[in-house]
């Protein structure tokens, strides 16, 4: 793949990726720029959403929250996380993110280095399972 670097990417231009909940777009990655050392994305999670318990084994995650209020549970101890505030998740932690406030939160992530094949990178711990349009609008109301 030829590409013109460096390569700016619109959130909009990230497909969403809803199956481990919210909706995370991977946004500089080795396919959409090139990247070699790791990849960034933004995860939007809407209020009442999570993001489901999993864990990186060869990447730690970086962590910016844009908006919104969030609880990260790290080997199953809750913490706070709130707008301007960012977190390093070391290798191989156990995570999951919860939108607990009433308004959308948006997160920055970025994980590095890349896992040997892709397939590698995210080991999931839970099963995640997305409300429908229905509990959407409950949790919006």
């Amino acid at each position: 793949m030829t590409m013109e670097l460096p390569r700016i990417v619109h959130v909009d231009e990230a497909p969403p990726n809803r199956r481990r909940g919210g909706d995370l777009r991977a946004m500089l990655t080795p396919t959409t720029c090139g990247a070699t050392s790791g990849f960034m994305g933004l995860a939007i999670v809407a209020p009442g959403e999570r993001i489901g318990e999993h864990y990186h084994p060869y990447s730690e995650e970086f962590v910016f929250v844009v908006c919104g209020d969030l609880e990260v549970d790290l080997d199953g101890r809750s913490v706070a996380l709130k707008p301007e505030q960012g977190l390093m998740i070391p290798v191989n932690m156990r995570h999951r993110f919860r939108n607990v406030g009433d308004t959308e939160a948006r997160m920055v992530f970025h994980l590095g280095p890349l896992a040997p094949r892709p397939e590698l990178g995210h080991v999931d711990t839970e099963e995640t399972l997305q409300p429908g349009p229905t509990e959407h609008a409950k949790v919006a109301s």
